[in-house]
């Protein structure tokens, strides 16, 4: 059962998203956590069923996080009922069209699905990369092939290493939506919340946020930064949601606790919170390149 308390976004209303019926929670379980581990099965059950359980409807994966596509296809399998009713994603970091169309395979199977409501370019990171995707026989070609083919409803493309790339595959592919950094120190450094989140609400795509937490890093007891605060950040800018990847039960709370919040953060506010982090903000982005 949804979670009321749960803030949910009817999808055509959502830029990029409007080839679904289903509604989105503005936080996503992030494929991360126990998820991108192997052999902890009953743990990344129990994440899965608490998130399912509390309302959360955004789903994130990839091919290459491990196990973590088995994982959901096993609480797919036993909920089918379920799987319809939520927000799937995964991604490819094949650079080749053959080699992203045999990951889509792999993935539809190991989800225990037939379609994906969000397929991405995972992890695009520089000049060589934006030229492989794009090239003739390119990556490119598979996720534009697969969305026409009904194997994926949308497509779209992430990147945290450098945001003038992300930029330029925003502005220049046929995606749907971007997955990218946003936290205290990306407000700071500027580029992913300055010229990719712009780029991105000119193209009318859906913007996902990632590394909310800096891999728990940023989470700090001394400076009273909690999760629930650096979420509550994340979704203070103009982004359609954010995804965090949850290691237990307890975590997932945190989450939906946070995505319930329907107060954002003034300037000020978020001012307060970027303090802590002004020193060392480019060494603190370490998913950043060097």
């Amino acid at each position: 059962m949804t979670n009321p308390m749960v803030p949910q976004i009817q999808s055509p209303s959502v830029p990029g998203f409007q080839h679904t019926d289903k509604r989105l929670t503005v936080v996503g379980l992030g494929g991360e956590g126990v998820l991108r581990t192997t052999g902890m099965k009953d743990q990344a059950q129990a994440v899965i069923s608490a998130a399912v359980d509390q309302g959360i409807t955004y789903y994130d994966s990839a091919r290459v996080y491990m196990d973590s596509e088995l994982y959901y296809g096993a609480f797919w399998e036993k909920h089918p009922q379920q799987r319809e009713k939520v927000f799937h994603t995964s991604k490819s970091a094949q650079r080749t069209r053959q080699g992203a169309l045999d990951d889509l395979s792999q993935t539809l199977k190991r989800l225990n699905t037939t379609y994906l409501d969000l397929w991405q370019i995972h992890d695009v990171r520089d000049e060589k990369d934006l030229d492989l995707i794009s090239r003739k026989g390119g990556a490119l070609e598979a996720f534009v092939e697969a969305r026409e083919r009904g194997l994926v409803r949308h497509i779209g493309v992430t990147g945290h290493h450098d945001p003038e790339i992300l930029t330029r595959a925003v502005e220049q592919w046929p995606v749907d939506s971007v997955l990218m950094p946003v936290n205290p120190v990306e407000e700071i450094i500027g580029g992913f919340l300055t010229h990719t989140l712009e780029a991105a609400h000119k193209r009318g795509i859906a913007v996902i946020g990632m590394k909310v937490l800096g891999a728990k890093h940023y989470i700090s007891r001394e400076a009273g930064i909690t999760a629930e605060l650096l979420t509550r950040f994340a979704l203070s800018h103009d982004i359609t949601l954010a995804i965090v990847g949850c290691s237990c039960v307890e975590e997932v709370s945190e989450l939906v606790k946070a995505g319930a919040s329907d107060q954002k953060m003034t300037l000020n506010e978020r001012k307060e919170i970027m303090a802590p982090f002004m020193p060392m903000a480019r060494k603190l982005a370490f998913y950043r390149g060097v």
